[in-house]
């Protein structure tokens, strides 16, 4: 199952699930989302309209995530939830979800949930989305993390769609179909004949429950070259970059009568770095060259990445500030002549002598 939060999570939620259940504060951005399944709609205790939804206000979406509270808290176990960072609907009720994650004493593996976030480009995208994600990172998602009861976390970043210059319609197509790549190797392994190694449902699964980052790529493998070029110059551009991992996994597809034992090259570069991988070799008869789908966890510490988003945020608020001065503030520029100021204030002091004898021998030096 598949649960969207806020604008950018229903969107992407209902591209990726028929089914997926789709949660707003606002009944206006429910009905705009083509696709998925049933609609909850998260009341506001404050007051405030259900039809202009959080206008960027994280408290708004904190506010509402206490009349699903209880709902949602037993829709995402063992399933995927996808929100954005930088909204207040996205950001506010998935707050809420990992702070009530984070008191739970335990929580089984098969319950762990998997979250996508997209974040904003902090260099393009609007102050309070770059302010509203600092929040989110160092806060709520950096205790759910050290608590260990999270899934893994996909970081999605919108830094492609900002410099490439793409519509978000197709930007969310991409998103979709890249962690439907990730998502197909279990169902790969019992499709295609096995060679080597085996990624089962089970063995998937204890994968994404793994409380770390998940940076994941595809591409074909060319033998003959090192794997860490290959896999340094095909980095997924749709999610943040990775650091280095601590886990890793691998589905290698080979072409019909492909040489299998290519993998061992793979297997060794990990190795190398203490990483012993999780993978499967299978035969795709629809290829003629080896495919390769590559999944790296890290545990970068939100703080670390939140240092980026705080520098874009101060710039920002000094801009304002400048410009505030620009517009509001005008200084009328005044000529001093110092000799005559000096006398007006020797006069009020009866001092003049001595006052411009001072000012004689500065004039001197």
């Amino acid at each position: 199952m598949t649960v969207g939060i806020g604008g950018a999570g229903c969107k992407i939620a209902a591209k990726l699930d028929d089914d997926a259940i789709l949660v707003n504060v606002s009944e206006t951005e429910l009905s705009k989302v083509p696709g998925g399944g049933r609609r909850i709609l998260a009341g506001l205790h404050a007051g405030k309209g259900q039809f202009k939804g959080s206008r960027k206000d994280r408290d708004i979406g904190l506010d509402a995530y206490l009349s699903v509270k209880r709902e949602l808290l037993s829709l995402i176990k063992g399933n995927m939830v996808f929100s954005s960072t930088g909204g207040g609907t996205g950001n506010g009720i998935t707050s809420g979800i990992l702070q009530d994650l984070t008191k739970e004493e335990n929580i089984a593996t098969e319950d762990k949930t998997f979250f996508g976030l997209l974040l904003p480009y902090a260099r393009l995208e609007s102050s309070e989305f770059v302010s509203n994600t600092s929040d989110f990172l160092a806060g709520p998602l950096a205790e759910a993390i050290d608590s260990g009861n999270t899934g893994n976390i996909v970081l999605f970043s919108n830094r492609l769609k900002f410099e490439k210059k793409i519509s978000e319609e197709r930007y969310n197509k991409m998103l979709v179909e890249s962690l439907k790549v990730f998502l197909s190797i279990p169902d790969k392994n019992d499709q295609f004949k096995l060679l080597d190694g085996h990624i089962d449902h089970e063995d998937f699964l204890l994968y994404m429950s793994k409380p770390y980052f998940n940076h994941f790529s595809y591409f074909h493998y060319k033998p003959e070259a090192p794997f860490e070029k290959q896999l340094n110059q095909n980095s997924n551009k749709l999610l943040l970059e990775t650091e280095n991992p601590i886990e890793a996994m691998f589905l290698l597809e080979v072409p019909e009568k492909g040489d299998p034992t290519i993998f061992y090259d793979i297997v060794e570069y990990f190795t190398e770095r203490n990483v012993s991988p999780v993978y499967s070799v299978v035969e795709n008869p629809e290829l003629k060259e080896p495919f390769i789908t590559v999944s790296l966890l890290y545990s970068r510490k939100p703080a670390e990445l939140v240092n980026d988003f705080n520098k874009i945020a101060e710039k920002h608020a000094q801009a304002k500030v400048q410009k505030s001065l620009e517009q509001y503030v005008s200084l009328e520029k005044l000529n001093v002549n110092l000799a005559d100021e000096a006398k007006q204030a020797v006069k009020q002091r009866g001092d003049e002598e001595e006052i411009l004898a001072i000012l004689k021998r500065l004039g001197k030096l």
